[in-house]
């Protein structure tokens, strides 16, 4: 999954990305208003963790204008502001959830999992067939067999998991999985999805469909 950071503490965004990605998310960071709303525009994202303070802005003008603009995107407040005013006022303007800082990472990580949950019925496990993805404890297994996969792996099956049965473009999953820094040109998708297959060791589970993408076969 994909997640925007909008901060200007340019140490917590530090912080931040490095643990998010070692959970195996892409990160992109926005350290004032006037970036985030540029990056919201021309990439999809499953989250944003939004500061309310930002140069240039507002978070809570930021959030307006997500929702106005319809994305579907979740946000996480993240703020020093603790006033019940402000944590009212900020899930009534569009957030899906308010953390004031200081925080530990840890409930963090659990919110945004939370939250990303929503898309795939509430449940931490996907399982499709024999696979099956413990998604709080990032575990992976197939037949019971327990996989050691990269973040990227990880990030790559957890996006199929998620569209069973459905083509998943090359593109798509560089949008997703990959931050804002992704050669779009180079076969870095192609070398992932091969590695996974080797890793997984059963042939035609993730398929390859010519010119348009992978998809995640189905048990039947």
């Amino acid at each position: 999954m994909r997640l925007l950071v909008v901060e200007d503490e340019e140490d917590l965004v530090d912080a931040l990305r490095v643990g998010l990605v070692r959970a195996g998310y892409a990160v992109d960071v926005a350290y004032d208003a006037p970036s985030a709303h540029e990056k919201l525009e021309v990439n999809t994202y499953d989250l944003v963790l939004l500061d309310l303070n930002l140069p240039g802005g507002d978070g809570f003008q930021l959030c307006r204008s997500v929702r106005a603009a319809g994305r579907g995107v979740r946000i996480i407040m993240v703020t020093a502001r603790d006033r019940l005013d402000d944590r009212v006022r900020g899930l009534d303007e569009g957030a899906d959830d308010y953390l004031v800082k200081p925080f530990a990472f840890p409930e963090l990580l659990a919110r945004v999992r939370a939250l990303l949950r929503r898309d795939t019925g509430g449940t931490a496990v996907l399982q499709v067939g024999g696979l099956r993805i413990d998604t709080a404890r990032m575990e992976v297994s197939l037949d019971g067999r327990s996989l050691a996969l990269t973040p990227k792996e990880y990030g790559v099956l957890h996006y199929l998991m998620t569209r069973p049965g459905h083509v998943v473009s090359t593109e798509e999953l560089l949008e997703h999985v990959w931050d804002e820094h992704a050669d779009p040109f180079t076969n870095t998708v192609r070398v992932t999805v091969g590695n996974l297959r080797r890793k997984l060791q059963e042939d035609g589970l993730i398929e390859t469909v010519i010119s348009r993408g992978y998809r995640l076969r189905e048990p039947v």
